[in-house]
């Protein structure tokens, strides 16, 4: 895959992670980002989506992909049995937000996640004078069809983590285009966490 038709946050991720590592993909969607990190990387991946149509996707691409819900738990993986767990663009869509973060921490040595920001400031304005739930490019979704069930911001995130006793080693936040590094918690669509226990 070409570098230049990756998504930003993908290529981010992939620039993250350690080469010949093992990774986990909760939510892998498509497999665009395991296909980058076998490709690139040289990393042994697996990926857990639901949508039948992506796992097809990622099946074509050659991926090892198996059919399942996130919320359901990682009960079948061992502590560490990975060297990351990447949940990206997933945890605010599961139900059970706690419960998904801890496993990932439980079968990661490391995790990466990468969450919309709901505090973005064109979502501010919009609420702010429409009066309406914001549609943006990080947030494309309308209220009502949505897959997201969570909605935070990058502060919240930091915040929760800190009350989970997991530990911050890296953050990237990331504009439309480019790299975020003034107040991210207004200016920044996308936040990047790399995450221990």
């Amino acid at each position: 895959m070409e570098h230049k038709h990756a998504r930003l946050d993908n290529l981010v991720i992939t620039e993250i992670i350690e080469p010949n590592t093992n990774i986990l993909d909760l939510g892998c969607g498509n497999g665009e980002l395991m296909s980058l990190l076998v490709g690139e990387k040289g990393c042994t991946a697996h990926g857990i989506e639901k949508d039948e149509q992506a796992i097809y996707e990622c099946v074509e691409k050659g991926l090892n992909v198996l059919h399942g819900d996130i919320d359901s738990g990682l009960s079948e993986y061992s502590d560490e049995s990975f060297d990351y767990v990447i949940l990206n663009q997933s945890l605010q869509q599961v139900a059970h937000f706690d419960t998904v973060f801890r496993e990932a921490l439980r079968v990661g040595k490391k995790v990466i996640v990468g969450l919309p920001n709901f505090a973005h400031y064109k979502s501010r304005l919009q609420l702010f004078f429409l009066g309406r739930a914001p549609v943006t490019s990080s947030l494309p979704y309308s209220w009502y069809d949505s897959p997201n069930v969570h909605f935070l911001s990058m502060t919240d995130f930091i915040h929760y983590c800190s009350s989970r006793n997991a530990k911050i080693e890296r953050s990237v936040f990331l504009g439309e285009k480019k790299r975020v590094a003034l107040l991210p918690n207004l200016f920044a669509n996308v936040g990047i966490f790399l995450l221990t226990k």
